[in-house]
Protein backbone atom coordinates (compact mmCIF):
# COMPACT_ATOMS: atom_id res chain seq x y z
CA UNK A 1 0.00 0.00 0.00
CA UNK A 2 1.13 3.50 -0.71
CA UNK A 3 0.40 6.41 1.36
CA UNK A 4 -0.29 9.81 -0.55
CA UNK A 5 -0.23 12.66 2.15
CA UNK A 6 -2.25 15.67 0.02
CA UNK A 7 -1.10 18.75 1.29
CA UNK A 8 -2.66 22.16 0.54
CA UNK A 9 -0.54 25.09 0.17
CA UNK A 10 -0.27 27.82 2.65
CA UNK A 11 -2.10 30.92 2.90
CA UNK A 12 -1.35 33.11 -0.53
CA UNK A 13 -1.18 36.60 -1.77
CA UNK A 14 -4.53 35.28 -3.82
CA UNK A 15 -5.95 33.86 -0.45
CA UNK A 16 -5.79 36.99 1.30
CA UNK A 17 -7.41 39.09 -1.07
CA UNK A 18 -10.30 36.63 -2.26
CA UNK A 19 -8.90 35.82 -5.34
CA UNK A 20 -9.65 33.29 -7.84
CA UNK A 21 -5.97 32.50 -8.05
CA UNK A 22 -6.16 29.41 -10.75
CA UNK A 23 -2.78 29.14 -12.58
CA UNK A 24 -1.86 32.00 -11.85
CA UNK A 25 1.11 32.26 -9.47
CA UNK A 26 1.13 34.35 -6.79
CA UNK A 27 3.15 33.53 -3.83
CA UNK A 28 2.76 32.81 -0.07
CA UNK A 29 2.51 35.42 2.57
CA UNK A 30 4.33 34.91 5.47
CA UNK A 31 1.60 33.72 7.48
CA UNK A 32 1.46 30.65 4.51
CA UNK A 33 4.95 30.07 5.13
CA UNK A 34 4.78 29.48 8.85
CA UNK A 35 1.94 27.66 7.61
CA UNK A 36 4.03 25.78 5.68
CA UNK A 37 6.54 24.95 8.17
CA UNK A 38 4.40 24.38 11.01
CA UNK A 39 3.06 21.67 7.92
CA UNK A 40 6.73 20.17 7.39
CA UNK A 41 7.00 19.98 11.32
CA UNK A 42 3.37 17.91 12.26
CA UNK A 43 4.70 15.44 9.07
CA UNK A 44 8.04 14.93 9.80
CA UNK A 45 6.83 14.09 13.48
CA UNK A 46 3.89 11.79 12.48
CA UNK A 47 5.36 10.00 9.49
CA UNK A 48 8.52 8.52 7.09
CA UNK A 49 8.16 10.55 4.13
CA UNK A 50 10.35 8.90 1.70
CA UNK A 51 9.87 11.27 -1.41
CA UNK A 52 7.88 14.63 -1.98
CA UNK A 53 5.98 15.85 -5.19
CA UNK A 54 4.62 18.83 -6.10
CA UNK A 55 2.95 21.30 -8.52
CA UNK A 56 4.73 23.45 -9.87
CA UNK A 57 2.92 26.91 -9.18
CA UNK A 58 5.33 28.68 -6.33
CA UNK A 59 2.17 28.81 -3.39
CA UNK A 60 2.56 24.85 -3.68
CA UNK A 61 6.27 24.48 -4.05
CA UNK A 62 7.53 26.65 -1.25
CA UNK A 63 4.70 24.01 0.95
CA UNK A 64 6.31 21.12 -0.06
CA UNK A 65 10.21 23.14 0.05
CA UNK A 66 9.51 23.82 3.76
CA UNK A 67 9.06 19.93 4.61
CA UNK A 68 12.33 19.27 2.40
CA UNK A 69 14.32 21.44 3.67
CA UNK A 70 13.57 19.86 7.20
CA UNK A 71 13.82 16.44 5.89
CA UNK A 72 17.42 17.40 3.73
CA UNK A 73 15.50 16.14 0.81
CA UNK A 74 14.31 17.77 -2.48
CA UNK A 75 10.84 18.38 -4.14
CA UNK A 76 9.75 16.82 -7.32
CA UNK A 77 7.49 18.71 -9.60
CA UNK A 78 4.81 18.03 -11.76
CA UNK A 79 2.71 20.62 -13.61
CA UNK A 80 -0.07 17.89 -13.30
CA UNK A 81 -0.99 18.92 -10.23
CA UNK A 82 -1.46 22.35 -10.80
CA UNK A 83 -4.88 24.25 -9.89
CA UNK A 84 -7.52 24.40 -12.25
CA UNK A 85 -6.44 26.96 -15.15
CA UNK A 86 -9.61 29.18 -14.45
CA UNK A 87 -9.57 30.92 -17.95
CA UNK A 88 -11.11 34.48 -17.71
CA UNK A 89 -11.73 33.74 -13.59
CA UNK A 90 -7.96 34.11 -13.65
CA UNK A 91 -7.25 36.66 -10.73
CA UNK A 92 -10.68 37.91 -10.25
CA UNK A 93 -11.89 38.63 -6.91
CA UNK A 94 -14.70 36.30 -5.96
CA UNK A 95 -17.51 39.29 -5.65
CA UNK A 96 -16.75 40.15 -8.93
CA UNK A 97 -17.25 36.27 -10.93
CA UNK A 98 -21.01 36.05 -9.43
CA UNK A 99 -21.79 39.28 -11.28
CA UNK A 100 -19.99 39.35 -14.35
CA UNK A 101 -20.28 35.48 -15.00
CA UNK A 102 -23.31 34.37 -13.26
CA UNK A 103 -24.73 31.45 -14.98
CA UNK A 104 -20.75 29.83 -14.78
CA UNK A 105 -20.62 30.85 -11.37
CA UNK A 106 -23.84 29.28 -10.54
CA UNK A 107 -22.90 25.94 -11.37
CA UNK A 108 -19.27 26.25 -9.53
CA UNK A 109 -20.98 27.08 -6.15
CA UNK A 110 -24.12 25.03 -6.64
CA UNK A 111 -23.12 21.62 -8.56
CA UNK A 112 -19.22 22.06 -9.05
CA UNK A 113 -18.76 18.45 -10.23
CA UNK A 114 -20.65 19.61 -13.84
CA UNK A 115 -18.61 23.50 -13.34
CA UNK A 116 -16.80 25.34 -16.01
CA UNK A 117 -14.88 28.23 -15.41
CA UNK A 118 -15.60 30.42 -18.49
CA UNK A 119 -12.69 30.07 -20.83
CA UNK A 120 -10.79 27.77 -18.59
CA UNK A 121 -10.93 24.02 -17.74
CA UNK A 122 -13.42 21.84 -16.34
CA UNK A 123 -13.51 20.46 -12.79
CA UNK A 124 -14.05 16.61 -14.52
CA UNK A 125 -11.09 17.71 -16.89
CA UNK A 126 -9.21 19.19 -13.31
CA UNK A 127 -10.38 15.91 -11.91
CA UNK A 128 -8.86 13.45 -14.53
CA UNK A 129 -5.31 15.38 -14.93
CA UNK A 130 -4.95 15.04 -11.14
CA UNK A 131 -6.64 11.84 -10.51
CA UNK A 132 -4.00 10.30 -13.48
CA UNK A 133 -0.97 12.40 -11.73
CA UNK A 134 -1.50 10.90 -7.99
CA UNK A 135 -2.17 7.13 -9.50
CA UNK A 136 1.27 7.53 -10.86
CA UNK A 137 2.75 8.90 -8.74
CA UNK A 138 1.57 6.07 -5.91
CA UNK A 139 2.38 3.26 -9.05
CA UNK A 140 6.23 4.40 -8.75
CA UNK A 141 6.13 4.28 -5.29
CA UNK A 142 4.76 0.89 -3.86
CA UNK A 143 4.91 0.55 0.04
CA UNK A 144 6.20 4.16 0.54
CA UNK A 145 4.38 7.30 2.12
CA UNK A 146 5.06 10.45 -0.27
CA UNK A 147 4.32 14.08 0.59
CA UNK A 148 2.49 15.98 -1.90
CA UNK A 149 1.57 19.37 -2.25
CA UNK A 150 -1.37 20.90 -4.35
CA UNK A 151 -4.04 22.76 -4.51
CA UNK A 152 -7.82 23.13 -3.25
CA UNK A 153 -10.35 22.31 -5.96
CA UNK A 154 -7.92 19.15 -6.40
CA UNK A 155 -8.18 17.87 -3.91
CA UNK A 156 -11.98 18.32 -3.14
CA UNK A 157 -12.16 16.52 -6.59
CA UNK A 158 -10.16 13.80 -5.67
CA UNK A 159 -11.93 13.15 -2.53
CA UNK A 160 -15.04 13.06 -4.43
CA UNK A 161 -13.72 10.42 -7.04
CA UNK A 162 -12.25 8.27 -3.98
CA UNK A 163 -15.49 9.02 -1.44
CA UNK A 164 -18.62 8.96 -4.19
CA UNK A 165 -17.21 7.34 -7.23
CA UNK A 166 -17.63 10.55 -9.44
CA UNK A 167 -18.20 14.19 -8.86
CA UNK A 168 -22.03 14.04 -8.62
CA UNK A 169 -21.66 15.10 -5.48
CA UNK A 170 -18.44 16.89 -5.13
CA UNK A 171 -20.51 19.78 -3.97
CA UNK A 172 -21.35 18.19 -0.75
CA UNK A 173 -17.54 18.09 0.60
CA UNK A 174 -16.03 20.71 1.99
CA UNK A 175 -12.82 22.67 0.82
CA UNK A 176 -10.05 22.01 2.84
CA UNK A 177 -7.76 24.60 4.99
CA UNK A 178 -4.69 26.14 3.88
CA UNK A 179 -1.49 24.03 4.93
CA UNK A 180 -3.80 21.38 6.19
CA UNK A 181 -3.22 16.99 5.26
CA UNK A 182 -5.69 14.79 3.69
CA UNK A 183 -4.49 11.16 3.97
CA UNK A 184 -5.18 9.04 0.44
CA UNK A 185 -3.80 5.24 0.24
CA UNK A 186 -3.55 3.40 -2.61
CA UNK A 187 -3.61 -0.32 -2.92
CA UNK A 188 -3.59 -2.44 -5.85
CA UNK A 189 -5.54 0.05 -7.75
CA UNK A 190 -7.65 0.82 -5.16
CA UNK A 191 -7.69 4.08 -3.38
CA UNK A 192 -9.27 4.81 0.48
CA UNK A 193 -9.43 7.74 2.59
CA UNK A 194 -8.07 8.42 6.07
CA UNK A 195 -7.85 12.02 7.78
CA UNK A 196 -8.80 14.48 5.98
CA UNK A 197 -7.99 18.31 6.51
CA UNK A 198 -5.33 17.69 9.64
CA UNK A 199 -5.22 21.03 10.66
CA UNK A 200 -5.09 21.30 14.72
CA UNK A 201 -1.48 21.54 14.25
CA UNK A 202 -2.02 25.44 12.91
CA UNK A 203 -3.84 26.22 15.83
CA UNK A 204 -4.70 29.86 15.26
CA UNK A 205 -2.64 30.30 12.15
CA UNK A 206 -5.30 28.11 10.39
CA UNK A 207 -6.98 29.83 7.57
CA UNK A 208 -9.71 28.96 4.81
CA UNK A 209 -11.41 29.66 1.98
CA UNK A 210 -14.47 31.85 2.31
CA UNK A 211 -18.12 30.83 1.49
CA UNK A 212 -18.75 32.94 -1.29
CA UNK A 213 -16.79 30.12 -3.52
Amino acid sequence: MTTLLLIRHGESEANRHSRFAGQIDPDLLGRGQHQAELTARYIASNYNIDKIYSSDLKRAYKTAKALADLLVTNVITDKNLREIYAGKWEGERFDDLRNKYPEDFDVWLNDIGRARCTGGESVRELADRVFNALGSIARKNPGKTVAVALHATPIRAVQSLIQFGSLDKMQQIPWVSNASVTVAEYDSGTWTLGDISIDAHLAELKTSLPDNV
